[in-house]
């Protein structure tokens, strides 16, 4: 377990890029005395924003020392290729942050980038477990039961039902590190629970899963089953993964709207809003996409952390802290030591 956790940042990828991170990490800084941060991009832009937020911060010539900037020539931008990355962008900010997780230099990369590029970039340069074929996105989602997560939330549109299953392995062994139970649940996320349900991939998969006994498989879960706390692992290819991630995303941005307008209709609303919503704070925190931004890359041999490309600064703070916090509990060295020993 590193004393000192050392993180990469990708500043410049994303929507709103430097505006967005610069703030952000030196927010994380500030909360996490013991972490170091190379921010990577455009050595002038960065450098001019940290001068911008120096007035914020009292300590900031004690922030400065645990922050380096390590200078990146180009961008990746959604237009990009992801398969020509290598040749055509060595020089990408994204392509030096995960340099630097490579090389040991830094202990997790974290970008708000492509995607595509972010896996193609990853696979390449970091390596993949033994075993594995594909990295898998992953995140908890907040349910009845403590959380549930799901892979894969778009590294893979297409996913076979070999994928599958070692997304099952992946994702089980996983949620019995971050939620200390000996044995997770799995399940396969599928349009209803009877067998003769789903696509032919979805029921191959679960033939394959059966068949490990190193996988605790209960059988198929609906969409709703996600917040019902019916496994700890729920198992998919990366295109409904990834249409439910931003499906769950837009209906808890309309909650929480609903909520504000109502408790700011009246001065009544407003006086009731004073009583609940210290009540409500806690659960309504548990549906903001904003402080659950940052989904882990699985399959690495690495901490890589993709944050959501239209984050805000503290969002964006989040998925840094997601980081250090897998860094710390060295996650892909432990799920890497289960795999050997069943693959």
């Amino acid at each position: 377990m590193p004393d000192n956790v050392r993180i990469a940042v990708d500043a410049m990828s994303g929507d709103q890029g430097p505006q967005v991170v610069v703030p952000a990490v030196l927010c994380f800084l500030e909360q996490n005395k013991a972490s170091k941060v190379f921010l990577v991009g455009d050595q002038d832009i960065l450098e001019a924003l940290l001068l911008s937020e120096r007035e914020r911060y009292p300590a900031y010539k004690s922030l400065s020392a645990r922050l380096e900037i390590i200078s990146a020539q180009s961008i990746v931008t959604m237009e990009d290729k992801p398969s020509l990355l290598l040749r055509r962008k060595p020089d990408s900010s994204m392509a030096i942050a995960l340099s630097l997780v490579r090389d040991g230099t830094a202990h997790a990369c974290v970008s708000a980038g492509n995607t595509g590029a972010l896996m193609v970039l990853g696979r390449s340069m970091l390596g993949m477990f033994p075993g594995i074929d594909r990295p898998a996105i992953t995140k908890m989602f907040p349910s009845q039961g403590g959380g549930c997560l799901v892979l894969d939330l778009g590294a893979n549109v297409d996913s076979s039902a070999e994928h599958l299953m070692q997304f099952a392995l992946m994702g089980q062994f996983l949620a019995e590190v971050i939620k200390r139970k000996p044995q997770a649940s799995v399940a396969l996320l599928n349009v209803g629970g009877e067998s003769i349900k789903g696509n032919e991939q979805v029921r191959l998969a679960e033939t394959l899963i059966k068949e490990s006994e190193a996988i605790n498989y209960i059988g198929f879960a609906e969409g709703g089953d996600i917040f019902r706390a019916k496994a700890d692992v729920l198992v998919c290819d990366g295109f409904v993964g990834n249409v439910a991630l931003k499906s769950a995303e837009g209906a808890a941005n309309i909650i929480l709207q609903g909520v504000s307008e109502f408790f700011d209709r009246n001065w009544f609303s407003r006086l009731l809003g004073r009583l609940l919503l210290p009540m409500m704070r806690n659960a309504l925190a548990q549906l903001d996409p904003q402080t659950h931004n940052g989904a882990m890359f699985l399959g690495l041999n690495g901490v890589l952390v993709k944050s959501h490309g239209a984050a805000s600064a503290e969002a964006f703070q989040h998925a840094i802290g997601l980081a250090e916090q897998e860094a710390r509990a060295e996650l892909p060295a432990l799920i890497n030591q289960a795999l050997e020993e069943i693959l």
